[in-house]
């Protein structure tokens, strides 16, 4: 996987290739589907969610360019493997998931596996988290309408959010950087597909018709 799937795609940063090769992404799948683990592709795990591609896990955290001891806030904790990838690299992560199944699971496995540095709280991550900021580094793990104003405000100044934004089955991977109090910049990364983000600065279940 770190071989062929990363390091030949691009990835350089060496931090994120020995936490990767290190980390067992097969305890972050259900039972029955572990043999999807290293596949080059999202797989499923519980409440209708994914884990995503390894590529992307890496792409992701390499954009955010965070270092050790830096404050990173991750919206949708998943699995937990992107917040176990971020805390191999020696970064401190909170981490917020909706869904209290998700949550629960994801803290029994990160502490099964020794993986520290990660607190996982449950709540609405659309709108970040203001009595941690200002952030290192803010991750969106799904897809967003648009760029939350919160979460561009939580970011420190130099700091960067990565995140996927567009359409409820389409959208493209932005990062957007906090170059002063009032200036930020945004550079798009390519296409993606993500699960949406739902809370009250993303997509509101009870609107199909936004879904479009």
């Amino acid at each position: 996987m770190v071989a062929v799937q990363l390091r030949a795609r691009g990835i350089a940063d060496e931090r994120i290739l020995g936490a990767m090769a290190e980390l067992p992404r097969e305890r972050f799948l259900d039972p029955g589907d572990r043999g999807l683990a290293y596949q080059d592709a999202a797989a499923p795990i519980a409440e209708g969610q994914t884990i995503s591609q390894p590529y992307i896990v890496a792409r992701m955290t390499e954009l955010l360019q965070v270092a050790a001891g830096d404050r990173v806030l991750e919206i949708g904790t998943g699995s937990g493997y992107q917040a176990a990838v971020l805390a191999g690299i020696g970064t401190k992560v909170r981490s917020f998931e909706r869904v209290a199944a998700l949550a629960e699971a994801a803290r029994v496995r990160l502490d099964a596996l020794g993986v520290r540095n990660v607190e996982i709280r449950l709540g609405d991550g659309s709108v970040g988290d203001p009595d941690g900021a200002p952030w290192d580094g803010i991750i969106v793990t799904a897809a967003a309408p648009s760029v939350p104003d919160a979460l561009r405000d939580q970011l420190a100044i130099g700091a960067r959010l990565v995140i996927p934004v567009g359409r409820r089955h389409l959208q493209t991977l932005l990062v957007i950087e906090r170059r002063s109090p009032s200036d930020w910049t945004e550079t798009s990364e390519g296409p993606v597909v993500f699960v949406p983000l739902l809370g009250e600065a993303g997509w509101e279940p009870s609107h199909p018709a936004r879904a479009s």
